[in-house]
């Protein structure tokens, strides 16, 4: 049995004629009786009764009938939803993206992204950049955006805005003599995993150094601890020049000597994973602002 089959079979019924039926559907009478006549062979039950120059549907037809009609109704719905789906009117897209990304970079990208497709509705993760590489490459999420270098072959990352590092300390810190030596400072880092210690990393390597040469205060979980810890006198930390804007405007923080290699933001797809509509058209808009 088949939808056109279908299709046909409500035809004739509806016009209890076959050449009318075969007129509406724009086929020939003899491919609508034909049909009529599979359909009718295959399960071995009379539709219609030949009544005349007319046709009549018979008991099991008027019983077939509201089914038929039914298993249209679906496919007419299942074929609107992929048209939707298609065209953007609705569907869901699942977005992973890393703290510094996520706070300070995404939110008016995604707010312009619900006005020009209001019936999408976008689910944002935020973790670090080594999580949300691992749900870019689990599948939970179609598209990701972080801050931090990712080693996954299957992962695609381009570059999508620059960032400035920095390291801070609370006004008023004393870093001892010129130039700057990282072993003197107490520091509160990020967690392992996350972009902003990733920077602070290789700005480390350029001088020698590891983290290991660092007296570590803390390691905390987000941007926004960091800053406070830092702002309250804890130590220094190394952070995105817009996660510490509002402490530098306000003179609450300070930005010390202290080379940081520059990075960017990146997007995360999956080589082998076709990209939904939905990330399309968010991958289209992140295109339309990149400088």
């Amino acid at each position: 049995m088949t939808l056109e089959q279908l299709r046909i079979f409500v035809a004739v019924a509806e016009h209890e004629h076959m050449t009318r039926a075969a007129e509406a559907l724009r086929l020939t009478q003899s491919a609508t009786s034909a049909a009529i006549a599979a359909l009718e062979a295959r399960h071995g039950t009379r539709l219609f009764d030949r009544v005349g120059r007319g046709i009549a549907l018979t008991a099991a037809g008027r019983a077939f009938l509201p089914a038929a009609r039914a298993v249209l109704a679906e496919a007419a719905g299942a074929e609107a939803l992929l048209a939707d789906l298609t065209g953007l009117a609705r569907g869901r897209l699942s977005v992973a993206a890393s703290q510094t990304v996520a706070h300070y970079w995404l939110p008016p990208l995604l707010l312009h992204y619900r006005e020009s497709y209001p019936g999408i509705v976008v689910d944002v993760a935020i973790a670090n950049t080594e999580a949300v590489a691992a749900l870019l490459h689990d599948g939970a999420a179609d598209i990701g955006f972080v801050e931090g270098r990712v080693a996954d072959d299957a992962l695609s990352a381009r570059p999508i805005a620059a960032d400035d590092m920095v390291l801070v300390a609370a006004a008023g810190f004393d870093a001892g003599p010129p130039p700057l030596d990282p072993r003197r400072l107490r520091w509160i880092l990020r967690e392992k995993g996350s972009g902003t210690r990733d920077a602070l990393e290789r700005a480390l390597a350029a001088h020698g150094l590891g983290l290991f040469d660092l007296d570590v205060l803390l390691e905390l979980p987000s941007n926004e601890a960091v800053r406070t810890a830092v702002e309250a006198g804890g130590g220094v930390a190394v952070l995105s020049r817009v996660v510490v804007a509002s402490g530098l405007e306000t003179g609450r923080l300070a930005v010390l000597p202290f080379a940081m290699p520059g990075r960017q933001f990146l997007m995360l797809t999956h080589r082998q994973r076709s990209l939904s509509r939905a990330a399309e058209a968010l991958a289209g808009l992140v295109d339309a602002q990149a400088p």
